[in-house]
């Protein structure tokens, strides 16, 4: 398996991924080409080779403008199949990994009132619900939790996996 920066060849693959992960409020493939163009935006994607040719079996992304000291996680998904392996810890310390390279200090997510893995994640990554969101997510209605983090800021530190595109994952499982 291996991490690297999301390009926009891997659109179909993530939009895939997006509605199997979340079918009743999946973005549209114009909203998540608008994330991947965006230069705000951070995405990442895991990549597999089981079968042969490399398959994206998860994507994560963040949202910061450029010094500002707050970003938000936008999303993460894991294909179910792949799920239970740390890949959305993998994705998720990524995440946190470029935000403190951008001088973030404090981010911010929502997740699903009825997502206890997620919730527990970012629980021990130190994110405290602060609020939330009734009916936030539609058509189904279910509640979001606001969470929030600060992070500490050490300049040149990163426990993530590296520069995207050279390492791999095996390790890390």
């Amino acid at each position: 398996m291996r991490l690297r920066r999301a390009v926009p060849q891997d659109l179909d693959d993530i939009m895939w991924l997006e509605h199997v992960s979340f079918p009743t409020d999946a973005w549209s493939a114009s909203q998540m080409a608008g994330e991947l163009y965006s230069p705000h935006g951070y995405y990442v994607v895991v990549e597999t080779t089981d079968d042969g040719a490399p398959a994206v079996v998860g994507y994560a992304g963040l949202s910061s403008l450029a010094g500002n000291p707050v970003a938000d996680v936008q999303t993460i998904a894991v294909a179910a199949d792949q799920r239970g392996r740390g890949l959305g810890k993998v994705l998720f310390t990524e995440l946190l990994d470029e935000a403190r390279r951008r001088g973030v200090h404090e981010v911010f997510l929502e997740v699903r009132a009825d997502n206890p893995v997620a919730q527990a994640m970012y629980t021990a990554a130190g994110f405290e619900r602060i609020a939330v969101r009734p009916r936030y997510y539609q058509p189904d209605g279910v509640d979001a939790w606001v969470m929030r983090a600060e992070l500490p800021v050490t300049p040149g530190a990163s426990t993530g996996v590296g520069p995207i595109g050279q390492e791999t994952l095996g390790e890390r499982d």
